[in-house]
């Protein structure tokens, strides 16, 4: 009993007993491609939407976009008169930068 105790404490891990690890060896890289897979996708979405709510990104699309979604929302609570509304979006309009070609 004590001779097969030895052999077997003797015996490396996982070697020789059987066919061998098998292909479960791949489920850790692909677990974790599957993770960085996700936060892309997820990351991606996020991005986009920011940049739908915001109007793009850089000076001449969020800084404009919002300045004309806070006017108009000033104008749907009805704080600002139609006149005052269309001067303004004028002035927005005129200093807003333009994009290169």
């Amino acid at each position: 009993m004590f001779s097969s105790l030895a052999a077997v404490a003797a015996h490396p891990v996982g070697w020789g007993w059987g066919w061998g690890p098998g292909p479960w060896f791949l489920f850790i890289p692909f677990f974790w491609l599957g993770v960085i897979a996700l936060c892309i996708v997820f990351g991606g979405r996020r991005r986009r939407a920011y940049w739908a709510e915001n109007g793009g990104w850089g000076p001449q699309g969020r800084g404009t976009q919002s300045a004309r979604a806070v006017l108009a929302e000033r104008y749907a609570r009805g704080e600002l008169d139609e006149a005052e509304y269309r001067a303004r979006l004028e002035v927005l309009l005129a200093t807003a930068p333009q994009p290169r070609d």
